[in-house]
């Protein structure tokens, strides 16, 4: 982990427009607890600022109900009773990103991202928010879910729409500003590309383990390519790598704004799918997002008597493919790539897993590839799931300092292993009008790897 940045000094009382929180209850046996609010149990936020430099909305917005200690005021409010829910409060707690820097930051260790979790289920359908961020979140949370097979339709669909000139309005939407603009930028920029990985690839060589592969939800049809890749470098470091057929949207989308019961409910499904495929070393997962999620399933089902034991086992063997693949060790690359890139760190891998070093030991390794210094390359890009497009304004104010140190890097690829960055730095990069090739980090070792 990173040493933390320098705090802002420290107040003496809390934020503005928030009653100050109360004493410390003595404490208690977790028998004793059983009733009381998960919130309070958390540790406390000491105030000591280290959050504030670490927290992009703080950075754009800067306002202190927009940095982690404010929210968490706001948060212990509620949940005390002292505080009522109003459309502002609401709003400063949707615009957090859920990036996990402030609990990289944080030197006592409060779970951030839990305790959110915890008040957006409790404000969850809130006709507090706009009637267009409900209706559109619930949307996305319902479509990325469907069956694979309804899935399927609906990219033949918009196949079909594309060839009649649809590729041609979102250009023109995408030039203007908005949900819709977003909207446009998003789907210009990760056309389905119809690679379907198989669902057996035996080992290369001498068999090490074998390991399942999260396909995702949106990735397997946008990002079949980057599948692809990763089975067969898995294969190449000694995998036999299985695709369990019956395997959903992991949840991610769903956990983070607030709808615990539907994670639940995705994750238990998963959990079985992954279970009839037999035995398995690792499952494998090469989207930032899904993978913080996967190894949050033990947290998330720790009160089902049925599933706690079992997701905490996959919770456990889960790993990032880059994270596996730099522990398991590639044969020599086959053939140079002359490029010049920019590694992102995506926040739920840098924050959420940990998982810095490995992703540019793996593309050092590359013959001819420079991997060039970014500056705050940890810092996130404002895509956050859907954040960009329940909050485009936002995003885009956070996105603009990570494109101008793109821009200053010198790079002309940037590397991220998150679909969600991906497109988002994509989408703003054809907006600003910069060069700027988006990869996988897996698609650059598959294809040096010829």
């Amino acid at each position: 982990m990173d040493a933390p940045r320098d705090p802002a000094a420290r107040p003496d009382t809390a934020p503005t427009g928030v009653p100050a929180a109360a004493p410390a209850a003595p404490a208690e046996d977790a028998s004793s607890t059983a009733d009381r609010p998960p919130l309070l149990e958390q540790p406390e936020c000491v105030h000591c600022g280290f959050c504030l430099p670490a927290c992009p909305t703080y950075a754009a917005l800067g306002t202190e109900m927009d940095s982690p200690r404010g929210r968490l005021h706001l948060m212990r409010a509620l949940d005390a009773g002292r505080i009522d829910a109003t459309a502002s409060v609401v709003r400063h707690l949707d615009l957090c990103l859920t990036c996990h820097a402030c609990e990289t930051a944080c030197p006592s260790g409060v779970p951030y991202a839990e305790l959110l979790e915890d008040t957006r289920e409790k404000l969850l359908d809130s006709l507090l928010r706009p009637r267009r961020q409900r209706v559109l979140e619930r949307l996305v949370t319902w479509a990325v879910a469907l069956p694979p097979g309804v899935q399927r339709a609906g990219i033949a669909a918009l196949r079909l729409a594309e060839r009649m000139g649809l590729g041609r309005r979102l250009a023109d939407a995408s030039r203007g500003s908005g949900h819709r603009a977003v909207a446009a930028g998003l789907l210009l920029g990760s056309p389905p590309d119809g690679v379907v990985v198989p669902s057996h690839t035996p080992a290369v060589g001498r068999r090490r383990m074998r390991v399942g592969l999260l396909q995702g939800c949106v990735a397997r049809w946008t990002f079949g390519r980057v599948n692809a890749h990763t089975v067969r470098l898995l294969a190449l470091a000694g995998c036999d790598v299985v695709v369990p057929p019956a395997q959903r949207c992991c949840g991610a989308l769903h956990l983070h704004g607030g709808r615990r019961e539907e994670a639940r409910r995705l994750a238990r499904r998963n959990l079985a799918a992954f279970e009839e495929v037999g035995e398995l070393d690792a499952v494998v997962v090469n989207a930032a997002g899904c993978g913080t999620t996967l190894k949050d399933w033990g947290r998330l089902l720790a009160d089902d008597p049925v599933w706690a034991e079992r997701a905490a086992a996959l919770s456990a063997k889960t790993r990032d493919a880059l994270e596996l693949l730099d522990e398991l060790g590639l044969p020599p690359a086959r053939r140079p790539l002359e490029r010049r890139v920019a590694y992102h760190d995506a926040c739920h891998l840098a924050h959420g897993q940990h998982v810095r070093a490995a992703p540019r030991r793996l593309l050092e390794a590359i013959p001819g590839l420079e991997l060039v210094p970014l500056t705050d390359a940890d810092r996130c890009c404002g895509s956050a799931g859907i954040y960009n497009l329940l909050h485009p304004k936002e995003a885009q104010a956070i996105l603009d300092p990570k494109l101008a140190r793109l821009a200053s890097s010198g790079a002309d690829v940037v590397a991220a292993a998150n679909p969600g960055c991906l497109m988002q730095i994509a989408a703003g990069a054809r907006r600003a009008g910069l060069r700027l090739e988006t990869r996988h980090p897996l698609e650059l070792l598959g294809e040096a790897h010829g």
